[in-house]
C-alpha cells in the first residue's frame, strides 16, 4: 500500500476544505484552490484531516493514490504558506527588472523581453540578477518559472543564462581544454 497515500492531511486553522464527491475546494488566507480528482479515488474528511483511498490495489490505482493525496496536500499548504521559486541570472549585463504586469528581461538578445505574470503569480526581481517567482498553486509556479528559464536556458561553456537556484550546470572545456 502506499505510504504516501495512506498518510491523512491535516486541516490547519484559518483553512476550509470543500468536498464534493471528487472536486476539492480549498480556501485559505492566501487565496482559494479547486481542483477535481480522479474519479476512482475517495476523498473524504475524518476527525479534521483529510483521507485519500483507493478501490483496489492495481497499479493504475495505486498510482492515483499516492498523486491524488499529494496534490490535495499541496493545495493546503500553497493557501497556508505559498510556494517559491528563485532564478539565478548569470551573464554580464543579463538582469531582470520588475515591472507591473511582471518581469522586463535582458538577456543578450537585440530586445527586453516582456514576461507577464498569469493570476495568482507575483514576479518580483529581488535584485538584478535574481527573480522569485510566487504563488498558490505548486504547478503553476512551477510552470512559469520553466517558462522563464527557457527563455535562455544556461549554456555549458560560460554557465551564462537563466538558471534555478542551487542547480549545477555542468560545464564543458571547450576549444582550448581539448590540447
Amino acid at each position: 500500500m502506499s505510504r504516501i497515500g495512506r498518510k491523512p492531511i491535516s486541516i490547519p486553522a484559518g483553512v476550509d476544505v470543500t468536498l464534493d464527491g471528487n472536486h476539492v475546494r480549498v480556501k485559505g488566507p492566501k487565496g482559494e484552490l479547486a481542483r477535481t480528482l480522479h474519479r476512482d479515488v475517495v476523498v473524504r474528511r475524518e476527525d479534521g484531516a483529510i483521507v485519500v483511498e483507493r478501490p483496489s490495489d492495481q497499479a493504475e490505482h495505486r498510482a492515483l493514490h499516492g498523486l491524488s493525496r499529494t496534490l490535495v496536500a499541496n493545495m493546503v499548504e500553497g493557501v497556508t504558506t505559498g510556494f517559491t521559486k528563485t532564478l539565478e541570472i548569470v551573464g554580464v549585463g543579463y538582469r531582470a527588472e520588475t515591472k507591473p504586469f511582471g518581469l522586463t528581461l535582458a538577456l543578450g538578445y537585440s530586445h527586453p523581453i516582456d514576461y507577464k505574470a498569469p493570476p495568482g503569480i507575483t514576479l518580483r526581481a529581488v535584485n538584478p540578477t535574481t527573480v522569485e517567482v510566487s504563488g498558490t498553486d505548486k504547478e503553476v509556479v512551477g510552470q512559469v518559472a520553466a517558462e522563464i528559464r527557457s527563455l535562455r536556458p544556461p549554456e555549458p561553456y560560460k554557465g551564462k543564462g537563466v538558471k534555478y537556484q542551487g542547480e549545477v550546470i555542468r560545464r564543458k572545456a571547450g576549444k582550448a581544454g581539448g590540447k
